[in-house]
């Protein structure tokens, strides 16, 4: 599981916070105008739309690029909980790891889509910060079995 980064619209890995950021923003300026989206601005213009409480920040523009989202504070990092959506949606597109595509159709089918990923990016980011604090690989084993108790 590794985090995406933007080359010339594009997620791709290892991005400054400041690159990703202006990702959104020129999705939400693309999305303003009616530009024609490419596959993966449009779904990040689709995580964006399912969260009108960020409208207003995409609104700021380059303001946002200093913002800070600390545990302190008791803000939700809004760039992370949107990427978090489009990591998830990567996974389950890809079946990786094996039985998430099964686990998010089970569970949209009960809860709606968008529920079932909040739950399942709470299992998400507790094994990414699982594996920060260990430094060490994400543990899809962990992952899986923390979805199915959903």
């Amino acid at each position: 599981m590794r985090v995406p980064r933007q080359d010339r619209g594009r997620l791709t890995l290892y991005q400054s916070r400041e690159q990703i950021r202006q990702v959104y923003l020129d999705v939400w300026h693309k999305l303003a105008s009616g530009a024609v989206l490419e596959p993966m601005e449009a779904l990040i213009a689709e995580i964006i739309e399912l969260h009108p409480e960020y409208h207003a920040l995409l609104e700021r523009g380059d303001d946002i690029m200093a913002l800070e989202y600390t545990p302190e504070t008791g803000q939700t990092n809004p760039f992370l909980h949107m990427g978090m959506h489009i990591a998830l949606r990567e996974q389950v597109g890809g079946d990786r790891p094996a039985g998430v595509s099964a686990i998010y159709t089970r569970l949209a089918a009960r809860h709606g889509q968008h529920e079932a990923e909040h739950a399942m990016i709470e299992c998400l980011g507790r094994v990414m910060w699982q594996a920060q604090r260990d430094q060490s690989e994400p543990d899809e084993s962990a992952y899986i079995e923390c979805l199915k108790k959903l």
